[in-house]
């Protein structure tokens, strides 16, 4: 079974603080979420206005074909102003590990996405990661990418789009 990685650096022309605070919302997720997945958190209340280690966030997406999927995240790491981890506890994966990690540099903020996944189902999950799950995560978010470059800003220093490589 495949262990995959995406890899995608952003610098926007933004204090860390201004990063951190946008970020560590879960609710500004829909708005860096392509409309077609009609991405919508369940969790209400207080309880996802900002995130803290051990939350646990629930929302509906719709990857394909419009069929509402659930999916339910922990955030289980938090360093503020430096990163945070969320890892899937219910959901479309075998493994889902997602680490945010935000520095300054000169200008602005650089953001770094790394994701480990794995899906079910052995070779049948190889063949869709194959035929479309690859394409539809780097679509995902190259889709945040360019929302959060019309949102915050751009700078001449930004990196390519999002890379997926198989780890094991």
């Amino acid at each position: 079974m495949a262990v995959y990685t995406l890899e995608r650096i952003q610098r926007l022309p933004i204090s860390l603080e201004e990063a951190w605070s946008f970020f560590s919302s879960p609710l500004n997720l829909r708005e860096i979420t392509p409309p077609y997945m009609r991405f919508e958190v369940l969790t209400e209340g207080r309880w996802v206005e900002r995130m803290y280690p051990g939350q646990v966030i629930a929302y509906t997406v719709r990857p394909v074909l419009g069929i509402p999927l659930f999916w339910m995240t922990e955030i289980t790491h938090v360093r503020e102003g430096e990163f945070f981890v969320d890892e899937q506890r219910i959901g479309p994966y075998a493994l889902w590990h997602h680490q945010h990690h935000f520095k300054p540099i000169e200008g602005g903020v650089e953001m770094t996405d790394l994701v480990h996944y794995r899906l079910p189902l052995g070779p049948l999950g190889a063949l869709a990661h194959r035929l479309f799950v690859r394409r539809q995560l780097e679509h995902i978010f190259d889709y945040r990418y360019q929302v959060l470059e019309r949102r915050f800003g751009r700078m001449y220093t930004s990196t390519a789009p999002a890379t997926v490589s198989q780890v094991v």
